[in-house]
């Protein structure tokens, strides 16, 4: 039997690896593989999703009451809000917007699995700038990586799957290196767990204030434990986000979402308690692996960097063995999710043997 004869695909795509989530854990496992939040949503966020708009009806393409809160949260004018399926889905959507053929993204590497796919799917070439030895951002090289070609540039902090912060004056003497007209996205998935005080938060700052090129990124997938519902936020400039609007797939943020997400900032005292328990765990667990030996970064994430290099395949089945479902990156390391209680003192017995 013959092939059948496909649609021509761009090669840049056929090429490019999909997005692959985190493995899933059977019933008696520990899935540490996604950085979700391990606790059960809070009655509050149950009971708003059970008066979600009808499913035969379509959601407010603008989120509208959500971007009226989040814009009253941070003292700003709701369009100055995006809300969308996840903040990924904004980070494509502002990549699209900014780069194309012949233009440049540059971003720090190893970060977000998901960054290489943004500049490919638009057209535009990746510059990846290796982390520093510690597993942080280099500043100053991703600066002298910026061109005239380049659009945009990406920034994760905490960062994903490493963990350590950018510091606020690291971000600083970045900002002024880098032309006012290309974009700066500064990626905070994890800021809710960050607790150092040398910290950027773009928000508290109000970055994007002094720096129009710069949006702030956030998200209820991790934190606020809303991962399956897909609703993250950008905050910046009306017309970059306006550019973000215009390439975006309407409709993608569903009425159950944009309810929950509600009812999760009226119960945010309740969510930040929970918070602290899961730094608390990942404190114990830092603790605990550098005690046997290991050289981990310090992360302000809910989640652990193993620096397992060429072992990390091995390792990541000792895990498995072990009813612990990890993130690996094969040849470099594995990203362990800060997760129930009972998990912490598991994986600590599994890496006391792999050490």
């Amino acid at each position: 039997m013959t092939d059948p004869i496909l649609p021509r695909i761009r090669p840049a795509i056929a090429a490019l690896a999909p997005y692959r989530q985190g493995k899933q854990a059977g019933p008696d496992a520990f899935k540490l593989s996604s950085n979700e939040n391990p606790f059960e949503p809070l009655p509050s966020v149950v009971e708003a999703l059970q008066h979600t708009t009808p499913i035969n009806r379509y959601p407010d393409a603008t989120a509208g009451r959500l971007r009226e809160r989040l814009g009253a949260r941070y003292g700003v004018e709701p369009d100055q809000v995006h809300v969308a399926a996840g903040s990924v889905s904004i980070l494509h959507q502002l990549i699209l917007a900014t780069a194309s053929v012949g233009d440049e993204v540059v971003y720090a590497w190893r970060s977000f699995e998901a960054y290489p796919s943004l500049p490919l799917v638009a057209g535009a070439t990746g510059v990846q700038v290796p982390l520093t030895a510690d597993s942080r951002h280099d500043l100053d090289a991703m600066a002298d990586a910026v061109t005239d070609r380049t659009r945009a540039v990406i920034l994760c902090t905490p960062n994903n799957p490493t963990g350590p912060i950018i510091t606020r004056a690291e971000f600083t003497r970045f900002l002024e290196r880098v032309p006012s007209d290309v974009l700066v996205i500064l990626d905070e998935a994890y800021a809710e767990f960050v607790t150092d005080e040398d910290a950027i938060d773009g928000l508290a700052e109000r970055v994007f204030e002094q720096h129009p090129n710069v949006v702030v990124l956030r998200t209820f997938s991790k934190a606020y434990g809303l991962a399956g519902l897909r609703v993250g936020y950008a905050i910046g400039n009306e017309k970059v986000l306006d550019a973000a609007r215009t390439t975006g797939i309407p409709l993608s943020v569903t009425s159950a979402a944009e309810n929950a997400a509600i009812a999760s900032l009226d119960a945010e005292s309740e969510l930040r308690e929970r918070v602290a328990v899961l730094v608390e765990r990942r404190t114990r667990l830092i603790d605990g692996l550098r005690a046997q030996g290991w050289d981990v970064p310090t992360s302000q994430a809910n989640f652990v960097w193993l620096p397992t290099g060429a072992e990390t395949d091995a390792a990541a089945a000792a895990f498995a063995e072990n009813d612990l479902v990890v993130r690996p990156f094969s040849g470099d390391g594995i990203r362990i999710s800060v997760g129930e209680e009972a998990s912490v003192d598991r994986v600590l017995a599994v890496a006391a043997i792999l050490r």
